[in-house]
């Protein structure tokens, strides 16, 4: 797990690596652009032409780091500074000179018509602004990302994207360079975790330079990266002895007349997260579908015939799913009323239970703390309204969690964790071909058979979601994403716990 800092707070790690290691910011500098130089070298072999443009910043030092490296590596290289100002940074200064030592020619780039024309056989490197832009890009600077978009050549950016903010919202009308590639440094920017980013970022990458680890440890954030959840295994570990009884017992509350492939999914998935014994709670027209498609599961029926109108004895579970496919009714609503208040556990909230949720008043008051409310994003307008950006969403997100003492998983690319404690875990895992129909069910199943297991919400969501995606790469990888299904995830369901559970990176 990575967390996520802020822009001055990377730079005040910056500061203290420098002072407790007792280097120099320009040697602190080389060795982000040498991350950088060697990263580029793994992927391109040294025919391939490289044009560097760099600003008078210190993210322009780094390019112009990378240019010396890759010119001592036998790159071809053309370096280019965009001087929109006639103020260096000291260290700027410093790997300018050295360049220039070197015999290496350096261009300035002073107006709109000495810009370069960019071959699409190249690859750019650009390093103009970096993460601590905190002013719209004009004139000519603007001109010059414009040019670079517009080429066809491969772009690697330093640090962020040049135009883009690293912490806030980038406004739409802003220049914003369109990387093929980023190249940021010990941590994730959160901009890249966010909808907004996804034509700029390209495919983005952290690397190390060994910032002051107890700087990192002590700084407050509220934003973490989910790229591992091998500690939590333990959670899950099974002794000798172990019985169906020492794993919990799940209940999945799903379905409706047309729509018990929901229930289906949703109970197969609990099946598979390990849970000791998962029963499913349906109307009367699902029975002979669930005794059919899951037979490890006990099914249970409403008294209702298309649809919801009660629930169950509770005392015998150990957790709750509720919402696949149950539809809006009145009397599905008032059962959720009922069973949401008469259950004193955390309840794991989807799909139309959601919906129901956002057509009642203080919907808030019925759950029992620490549930998990697992919406896609239309249904958490829905619960929450609407926000004018994603980081304003974001902050509603952290502001619901804490105010209703849930867990709410906001589902898309990059999943969004928000605890009652206001932290974000986004995930790393999953890709575009899990948006299918039926996939949210899955994560419902998952993560109630993960909360019976554990009896921790944290643990159970935090698991589930980057499961569930880990799932979905592996599905993806059988049979491309286009192709891929819902009942696909489940199938890999095993493969990814084993993969999960047992990985130190």
């Amino acid at each position: 797990m990575i967390k996520i800092l802020s822009s001055k707070q990377v730079s005040k790690a910056d500061k203290a690596t420098i002072e407790n290691e007792g280097i120099t910011s320009g040697e602190l500098m080389e060795r982000a652009g040498n991350a950088c130089a060697e990263w580029i070298k793994e992927r391109f072999d040294n025919t391939k032409p490289v044009i560097v443009i760099a600003g008078i910043g210190n993210n322009g030092g780094d390019a112009l780091v990378v240019s010396r490296l890759l010119l001592a590596s036998g790159y071809s290289v053309e370096t280019y500074v965009a001087r929109y100002s006639e103020k260096f940074s000291e260290d700027f200064q410093l790997n300018l000179d050295r360049l220039v030592k070197s015999g290496h020619e350096i261009q300035y780039v002073l107006e709109e018509a000495q810009f370069p024309g960019i071959s699409s056989e190249a690859l750019i490197v650009e390093g103009m602004f970096g993460s601590g832009l905190n002013r719209k890009v004009e004139g000519f600077s603007a001109h010059w990302i414009e040019q670079i978009n517009s080429s066809l050549a491969e772009v690697v950016s330093i640090d962020v994207p040049s135009g883009m903010y690293a912490d806030r919202m980038t406004p739409e009308d802003h220049p914003v360079i369109e990387a093929t590639y980023t190249l940021t440094f010990q941590v994730p920017k959160l901009a890249f975790l966010l909808p907004q980013s996804i034509d700029q970022i390209g495919d983005w990458h952290v690397l190390p330079i060994d910032l002051d680890p107890a700087y990192i440890a002590t700084a407050e954030s509220s934003y973490y990266f989910l790229d591992s959840i091998s500690e939590y295994a333990s959670a899950f570990q099974r002794e000798k002895f172990s019985h169906k009884g020492s794993f919990g017992h799940s209940l999945i509350m799903a379905g409706s007349y047309g729509s018990m492939g929901a229930a289906v999914m949703a109970t197969q998935s609990a099946v598979r997260s390990g849970s000791g014994l998962v029963s499913a709670f349906c109307p009367k027209c699902g029975y002979e579908i669930m005794q059919s498609t899951v037979p490890e599961a006990m099914c249970m029926v409403d008294d209702y015939y298309e649809y919801l109108s009660d629930f169950p004895e509770l005392t015998p579970y150990s957790a709750i799913g509720i919402g696949p496919g149950i539809g809006t009714e009145k009397k599905t609503r008032r059962m959720l009323k009922g069973m949401l208040t008469a259950y004193k556990k955390p309840v794991v909230l989807d799909a139309d239970a959601i919906n129901l949720l956002s057509q009642s008043g203080k919907s808030e008051d019925w759950l029992p703390k620490n549930s998990i409310l697992t919406p896609h994003p239309g249904e958490f307008r829905r619960l929450f309204g609407e926000t004018t950006d994603y980081y304003k969403r974001l902050e509603l997100l952290r502001n619901r969690a804490k105010e209703w003492n849930v867990f709410i998983l906001l589902k898309g690319a990059h999943s969004a964790l928000a605890t009652p404690q206001g932290e974000v875990y986004f995930n790393s895992t999953g890709n575009p071909g899990m948006a299918t129909g039926g996939s949210g069910d899955v994560l419902t199943g998952l993560i109630t058979g993960f909360l019976a297991q554990t009896q921790d919400p944290f643990v159970s969501a935090l698991c589930g979601m980057y499961i569930h995606g880990l799932a979905g790469d592996i599905a993806a990888e059988f049979y491309g994403q286009q192709a891929m299904k819902a009942t696909d995830i489940i199938e890999s369901i095993g493969e990814a716990i084993v993969q999960a559970f047992n990985s130190d990176t």
